[in-house]
């Protein structure tokens, strides 16, 4: 590699890093298309061909999506979420993952959540409840999902929670398509009180029963095993 390769290297890995930054912070969220290329390469001062590479090097890592003659627009926060999205996979697939994943989030959430956190998760149990009784599909999901990545984010384990963060996109798709199919129905409205209450009370047992309890009544919903008695979801 040459002295004046080795420079542009740099400058590439550099533009990387900054493009990384507006994903990563939200400051371009996902589903968003991203500036020109015209307006970027007046902001960062570079060359055409560097912001290409570099563009070119986050849509491989799966965190950028180019869609033709419509622009650049942000598919993940991730290079784990962009790699799980590529999979396209089931919501079975998801699911089985998510059942490992809740229980042990929930068991450890049981010992570390704080007051504020509680507070959180119970008000997203109300917003998700409005939504059902308002049949509002998308807010459901929103609200549920919102839920469950507290919990894991309550875990007090920054990869537990940037696992669940990661499954977050091809769960929602799942789901939607289902409903999509099926219609909006079948998914119990009382949701994982029972869940929270355990988080309430630091019994890390109860609540990781309750988080497995709460996948297999999903797969129920779907029609993949019998129905538990509460009929959550």
């Amino acid at each position: 590699m040459t002295l004046a390769s080795a420079r542009r290297s740099v400058l590439v890995d550099d533009v990387i890093q900054r493009l990384r930054a507006e994903i990563t912070s939200g400051r371009w969220p996902v589903g968003g298309r991203i500036p020109t290329e015209t307006a970027l390469i007046e902001q960062l001062g570079i060359a055409r061909g560097t912001l290409r590479e570099a563009t070119r090097a986050l849509i491989h890592a799966g965190l950028l999506q180019a869609r033709q003659g419509d622009g650049t627009y942000v598919r993940a926060t991730s290079e784990l979420s962009g790699a799980i999205q590529r999979l396209d996979s089931e919501l079975s697939d998801v699911l089985e993952v998510r059942e490992a994943l809740d229980a042990q989030a929930a068991r450890l959430a049981a010992t570390r959540i704080t007051p504020g956190e509680l507070t959180r998760l119970g008000d997203l149990l109300t917003q998700r409840a409005t939504a059902w009784q308002h049949r509002d599909r998308d807010a459901w999901i929103q609200a549920d999902h919102a839920f469950h990545q507290g919990v894991a984010t309550s875990s007090g384990n920054a990869l537990l929670d940037n696992l669940y963060t990661a499954l977050g996109p091809p769960l929602r798709r799942s789901m939607t398509a289902h409903w999509d199919e099926h219609g909006f129905n079948g998914a119990d409205h009382r949701g994982h009180e029972e869940l929270l209450d355990a988080l309430r009370a630091g019994d890390a047992a109860h609540a990781a029963r309750s988080a497995t309890a709460n996948i297999d009544a999903t797969d129920a919903w779907r029609g993949t095993t019998p129905a538990p008695p509460s009929g959550k979801s």
